[in-house]
């Protein structure tokens, strides 16, 4: 018995802790020849941030880029271009039970209300464009949002996460 209960919390903890908060998705050109680039130079004349968030998101981004094999360089191979936005979201939610309910089981007598609910919170994203320096054309995009904008803490947290998220998919698995 405890032997099932240990299988059945072992794999409730790997479902959750296999889903991501974040959707991300990339693209790329496919005549690209990703393992010809070595080196990278940062650009952030897009990255319209408050100095602790764009430190996040520089440090996490050039970590990935290192993992990756690449070096920052003068003379690059690749530009890398980074843009952040946010928008704002309302989430509607609502409930409304279902029949009646009261005495005598869940088909009893009584009555329910609908209740609906709102809620607005900020929504941020990040872009991640890697430019050929040699022809000065976009060559992968990387893109990610979910972040909690509102949130310090959360953003702490998440930024680096969703660069390491967003960079998961460079370079590309040619199909």
């Amino acid at each position: 018995m405890k032997k099932y209960i240990f299988i059945l919390l072992a794999s409730a903890t790997l479902g959750l802790t296999s889903c991501s908060p974040f959707q991300v998705r990339s693209d790329y050109a496919e005549t690209a020849n990703f393992n010809s680039f070595k080196t990278y130079k940062i650009r952030i004349d897009d990255l319209k941030l408050n100095d602790i968030d764009k430190d996040r998101v520089l440090n996490e981004l050039s970590r990935q880029l290192q993992s990756k094999g690449l070096q920052s360089g003068e003379n690059p191979d690749l530009i890398i271009n980074v843009k952040a936005n946010h928008k704002k979201v309302t989430d509607i939610n609502s409930s409304s039970p279902y029949g009646m309910w009261g005495w005598g089981g869940p088909f009893g007598w009584g009555v329910g209300m609908s209740r609906t609910w709102t809620s607005n919170y900020n929504e941020g994203a990040l872009i991640v464009d890697l430019i050929d320096a040699k022809t000065n054309k976009l060559v992968w995009q990387g893109i990610g949002s979910g972040i909690s904008v509102d949130s310090p803490k959360a953003k702490q947290r998440q930024i680096p996460e969703i660069m390491a998220e967003i960079m998961k998919n460079y370079p590309p698995q040619r199909k």
